[in-house]
């Protein structure tokens, strides 16, 4: 088995974005294909090992961007305006992560016809948003994701399978949120299934979250149990 990888640019509109591409050399033939969405600090180290950790199971993982090629930045600040801008224009979002699936499903590694999605707080609103813009896909993980409805997407059904990781205490998603998002997957018609973790706040799977005041801590039950039922969610959709 060896991992490799590669840097993919893509754009939409007049952006260039860029993500990392994984997979396993040792498997022959395409292979399903499994898009990675940022948290807030845009693509970093976290999810190009979570895209890496996919490959090792058999898939390709791809690391996305929403930001732009060549706007990585430390500074929390600058992140947070880039995600409150596509927040606040949920169909500019949803263009750029249709255009990262449509790029994903591209490579000569995958198999065109089996694709999937995990993101992770920003990017599990993100996945979210790949599912409710009624794309065609085999289903979205959303981990301790954001769960604000994007507005324009109302009336439409979802085909996706629905997987939501979520900390009970997490502050940015609360439970009559929780609540909101099992009426609306309902109402789409989606098949969705929830996973709350008890005692447990936002970013969970994140080794590096440890601010409690803030509502954001790493706990390793809840990052473990997560990705087990990752697995078994990918698998169930193409195995």
């Amino acid at each position: 088995m060896s991992i490799q990888s590669r840097l993919v640019e893509y754009a939409e509109g007049d952006i260039t974005f860029e993500g990392r591409l994984a997979w396993d050399d040792a498997y022959p033939g395409t292979r399903p294909g499994v898009l990675v969405a940022h948290t807030i600090a845009g693509r970093t180290a976290f999810e190009e090992q979570k895209a890496a950790k996919l490959a090792e199971l058999g898939y390709v993982g791809f690391a996305i961007d929403v930001y732009g090629r060549g706007t990585r930045s430390a500074d929390m600040a600058v992140n947070r305006a880039r995600m409150d801008m596509l927040r606040a224009d949920r169909s500019a979002l949803q263009r750029r992560l249709l255009a990262a699936l449509a790029t994903l499903r591209e490579q000569s590694e995958v198999d065109q016809s089996k694709t999937a999605a995990m993101g992770f707080c920003f990017g599990g609103l993100c996945v979210l948003d790949i599912a409710r813009s009624g794309a065609d896909i085999a289903g979205v993980v959303s981990v301790h994701g954001i769960f604000t409805p994007p507005g324009n997407t109302t009336g439409r059904k979802i085909s996706a399978k629905v997987l939501l990781l979520h900390g009970w205490d997490d502050p940015f998603a609360t439970p009559e949120a929780v609540v909101s998002l099992a009426q609306e997957l309902t109402a789409a018609g989606a098949d969705w299934q929830l996973h709350g973790y008890g005692h447990t706040m936002h970013a969970f799977s994140n080794p590096a979250a440890s601010d409690p005041q803030a509502g954001k801590a790493y706990n390793e039950s809840a990052d473990r149990r997560s990705w087990a039922a990752t697995r078994y969610f990918l698998a169930e959709l193409f195995n």
